[in-house]
């Protein structure tokens, strides 16, 4: 069968084409570059557990050495802290990385992938689509024709493959701009990084009164000011005012320390989303499908997570023949949870950055507000929390056995050790990627004892008979303990980690109905009907 074609050779791009490797699906990335990323430090990405984790995974090598996990976050009006947040092994720090750091990781990846294949100065400029297959077209020095099983379009805001299929992307232009600057120096605050809103030396042209300071290793500091409304050039001389005055105010001696500054640009925010995002066989995924970074360092990590949600789908129907309803779900999941955050954004962020709005009738509004913007720089909260897939397709219904756990359906499972199947044992989310459903058995005690000794005794065969009897097949694991889960509890969990259904004990149609729906099995059947239904009505007519 012929592989996928990525277009795009971002980090998005890249993910998607280790994750489909490591499931053998042979892929060809359109690279329009040259093969390598250009150093900018002032180009960084904030990443929570799930995407490092994606990331680590997928590479084999650790991201920490290369980014930044924060010891704390504080937040500051005028010359007052309004909160602060201490990180530790119960509440984890976000990772904090330059983007091209990232991608040379995932580069260095895929040079060993055998899979893979990277063709640099190859620039899309034509789609041919048919039922079987898709057909591109690349002009440059090696300009020619690739013919692709499927298309997946991860070229960025300004996406060919989006045009070419004649997909609206509909949204606000310029919701905010920042001012950036890395530079190299030394704060009060080693390795935490802060929000200082109206600060109290306000004094090098118009402002808004908001600066965010995120450590990077070596000493290197991200700092992004707000921007005032409008198009106002930002200048070298405005800048390196802004870097003197900001370094001085936090300076206690009121001197502007020393620095080096190593890069700059101004951050344009757009809210985009597209209407569409597959077409037959072409698919998009990153800026190419949506635009959403209200909080300057978050937009390429929703990216991540569609490459995530995508690689299992298409991995299913490129080995497995067409599967309809399992590849519509990637848009109707990705794109409903990424409609949820611009909606969130949207409807907040002019509260919280007008001069009226709550702040002018609620007491206390603005600690409110500085709370709010605290919890989606650090991925929580109303304008920082991911998605959930409560309401996916996928869903199963009406299942007798399901119970509460501490993961709502839909959300990604937490990451506790488990026992593999060869009496390893090892990390949950490392047995994540793979293509294969996971079935986790929630059994105390069982992690003092030899597997010799349990994988036959109690439930276990029968569990184990009837994860053999599933359409599709899965891993069954072992846990000592799963918050909120009973003993015998059994968690199904797909392939991306996001959990199908907790069920109590062994029940075997249950848990066969469930991975059906979670194979998209319930959702086409339901097309068919609806289908049938419609001609049916037609008919009568």
């Amino acid at each position: 069968m012929d592989p996928v074609i990525i277009t795009g050779a971002g980090p998005v791009g890249l993910t998607l084409a280790l994750a489909l490797a490591r499931q053998e699906v042979p892929c060809v990335v359109l690279d329009e570059g040259p093969g390598k990323d250009e150093p900018r430090p002032a180009r960084t990405v904030v990443l929570r557990e799930e995407a490092v984790a994606l990331v680590e995974r997928l590479t084999g090598a650790p991201l920490t050495g290369l980014g930044s996990r924060w010891a704390g976050w504080r937040s500051m009006r005028r010359k007052q802290v309004t909160r602060e947040v201490v990180f530790g092994d119960a509440d984890p720090a976000p990772l904090h990385i330059a983007q091209h750091e990232l991608a040379g990781v995932l580069r260095t990846a895929l040079a060993r992938e055998r899979l893979v294949r990277i063709a640099v100065d190859s620039r899309l400029d034509g789609i041919e689509q048919e039922k079987s297959g898709v057909t591109a077209h690349t002009r440059g020095p090696a300009g020619t024709w690739w013919r692709g099983s499927y298309l997946v379009g991860c070229d960025g805001p300004r996406s060919t493959v989006r045009k070419l299929q004649d997909i609206r992307f509909p949204g606000r232009t310029a919701v905010e701009r920042y001012a950036v600057a890395a530079l190299r120096t030394e704060l009060p605050w080693p390795d935490e990084a802060l929000l200082h809103r109206m600060p109290p030396w306000r004094t090098a042209g118009p402002s808004t009164g908001e600066v965010v300071g995120r450590p990077l290793p070596d000493g290197v500091w991200r700092l992004d000011w707000l921007l005032p409304p409008g198009k106002d050039l930002v200048t070298p001389e405005l800048l390196v005012n802004r870097i003197r005055e900001t370094l001085a105010g936090w300076a206690a001696d009121g001197s502007t320390p020393a620095y080096e500054l190593l890069d700059t640009g101004v951050h344009t925010v757009h809210h985009r989303l597209a209407r569409r995002w597959r077409v037959g066989r072409v698919l998009l995924a990153g800026d190419a499908a949506h635009l959403l970074g209200a909080l300057g360092t978050q937009g390429l990590e929703e990216g991540l997570l569609d490459a995530d949600n995508l690689a299992w789908k298409l991995a299913l129907a490129w080995h497995h023949g067409p599967r309809e309803a399992l590849l519509d779900s990637y848009q109707q999941e990705r794109r409903a949870a990424i409609s949820a955050r611009l909606r969130a954004a949207d409807q907040l962020l002019p509260l919280v950055r007008g001069g009226g709005g709550l702040r002018a009738y609620v007491p206390g509004s603005a600690r409110g507000n500085d709370a709010l913007l605290t919890d989606g720089h650090l991925g929580r909260g109303t304008l920082g929390a991911q998605g959930t897939y409560a309401d996916s397709p996928l869903a199963p219904e009406d299942l007798g056995g399901e119970v509460s756990v501490g993961t709502p359906p839909g959300t990604p499972v937490t990451d506790v050790r488990v026992t593999a199947e060869d009496g390893t044992f090892v990390r949950l989310r490392d047995r994540l990627g793979r293509g294969a459903l996971l079935v986790v058995l929630i059994a105390p005690g069982t992690g003092v004892w030899d597997r010799k000794h349990w994988v036959t005794a109690g439930i276990m065969p029968r569990l184990a008979a009837a994860v053999t009897a599933l359409p599709h097949h899965a891993e069954l694991l072992v846990a000592e303990s799963y918050p909120g889960a009973a003993a015998h509890t059994v968690l199904l969990v797909r392939p991306d980690g996001h959990l199908v259904t907790a069920l109590n004990g062994v029940r075997p149609a249950d848990l066969y109905a469930a991975a059906e729906s979670a194979l998209g099995g319930a959702a086409a059947r339901a097309a068919t009907e609806a289908a049938e239904g419609a001609g049916a009505a037609a008919g009568s007519r």
